[in-house]
């Protein structure tokens, strides 16, 4: 009885230990779960804890639980007026705006909307703190409370506080690049502080949130120790070539994950400029989600205007909302991410590189791109217009390769066809346009 009870005890301080634990794969590509890939499809939820109350958010989480989602974005001292304007429990975060005095009742409420989001099966991917308090930017409302001390015993402290939960990983900055070397270390003692209020490197999974910029988080920190994956933002604007800015990190030794952790929103005004570029729309949304994955990234954040500042009527919209955002948690974009994730999980994921040398075409248009990744049995490639291509064929084994096509608009797919592997092979896919993208899966028998 005694050694079975030592079994047990083993077997249970095992699984109590690796329950729910990220770290980053082995060749340094994707992260694991549990040991196991895990498919980062993320929601720009910034205001999550400082706005919705406990019904409010169980909406939000039970439909974007239902719509595939695994990564919810959400900040702590958040930045629309975060330490100014309470919770709805009418709770503010700190006490006299002094990190060394966080408020319990607030924190209680942090606390409640981390274990809900579990109970949806949802990560939270928390920012301790947004980056107006560390660096005040022309639209951020402040005040600078950090200096490298009290961050880092800020960080030491939350750290500590959710170091037993099992569904966070911690994203330093919030929308700031450091623009000297006093806020480089600013944002250094913050993670470091985290890290060691939980439990140091093996216990915690981190990157850092940017402004736009030419190589996202790895400009200021990709040797450092606490960054485990690096993210990016691309700056709200359609078209744009983002997908060699991953292509660009992916080959930066020493190899790290890669992500873009703010894409453009959907019904977002383009380029902040609504009135000559109009606002985004589903294909500008599920265009980038694509392209980055198949460039090479490892998951993909989705974002939607109205619902990172959880706009309703009783609030003041910041540039120019159209819908409260439980009405925009159903926009087009937002339902059509589960076929992205049910793409990427269909294969395996370990092996997936990127690979343009598949390509035969010329391939310079942005609004046209053409992205190949592909595993050790299968091919992917994503037509934003539907153009027609050709592939080098031989990548994958057998005589013969089969394909078919998945539409983004809806997840349906074509019949699946043979064709010679071998060679150079033609593609076309079944229409073409603005609008028409198309996924070729191409795999083995």
């Amino acid at each position: 009885m005694f050694r079975i009870l030592i079994i047990f005890c083993v077997l249970f301080s095992f699984s109590a230990k690796t329950n729910g634990q990220f770290k980053v794969s082995e060749n340094n590509r994707f992260i694991l779960r549990d040991g196991k890939p895990f498919f980062w499809l993320g929601d720009t939820a910034w205001e999550l804890f400082h706005r919705l109350n406990t019904a409010e958010a169980t909406f939000y989480y039970k439909k974007r639980s239902e719509q595939g989602f695994t990564v919810i974005q959400a900040v702590a001292l958040a930045e629309l007026d975060g330490l100014h304007t309470p919770n709805p429990n009418g709770d503010l975060p700190l006490l006299n705006n002094n990190p060394k005095e966080p408020n319990e009742k607030y924190f209680a409420h942090v606390d409640h909307l981390i274990d809900l989001a579990k109970s949806f099966g949802l990560t939270i991917a928390l920012l301790p703190t947004w980056g107006d308090k560390v660096d005040k930017a022309s639209w951020g409302v402040g005040p600078e409370i950090f200096t490298k001390t009290n961050i880092f015993d800020y960080g030491k402290w939350i750290g500590a506080r959710y170091a037993k939960k099992t569904n966070i990983i911690w994203i330093i900055g919030g929308d700031r690049n450091p623009n000297n070397e006093n806020q480089i270390e600013v944002w250094n003692a913050l993670a470091k502080g985290v890290r060691e209020g939980a439990g140091g490197n093996d216990q915690v999974l981190m990157s850092f949130h940017p402004q736009p910029n030419a190589l996202g988080s790895a400009e200021w920190f990709h040797t450092s120790d606490w960054l485990d994956f690096n993210m990016f933002q691309n700056g709200h604007c359609r078209d744009q070539e983002h997908y060699l800015k991953i292509s660009s990190l992916y080959n930066k030794l020493p190899y790290k994950p890669i992500i873009d952790g703010e894409p453009l929103y959907e019904d977002h005004p383009v380029c902040f400029n609504a009135k000559d570029l109009g606002t985004s729309s589903a294909y500008d949304i599920r265009k980038y989600a694509y392209l980055d994955l198949f460039a090479g990234a490892f998951g993909h954040t989705y974002g939607c205007h109205d619902v990172w500042q959880m706009y309703d009527s009783t609030r003041i919209g910041i540039n120019g909302p159209h819908f409260p955002w439980k009405q925009a948690l159903d926009l087009p974009g937002a339902n059509q991410m589960k076929f992205v994730r049910d793409l990427m999980e269909s294969k395996s994921a370990l092996d997936r590189i990127p690979d343009q040398s598949l390509l035969i075409e010329p391939n310079e248009t942005p609004s046209e791109r053409i992205q190949v990744t592909r595993g050790n049995d299968y091919v992917f490639v994503y037509a934003s217009t539907g153009k027609p291509f050709s592939l080098k064929m031989g990548v994958i084994p057998g005589e013969k390769a089969f394909f078919y096509w998945i539409n983004p608009r809806n997840g349906e797919k074509s019949s699946r066809s043979s064709v010679l592997n071998s060679g150079v092979q033609a593609f076309t896919p079944p229409s073409k346009g603005y609008g028409l993208d198309w996924v070729m899966v191409l795999e083995r028998n």
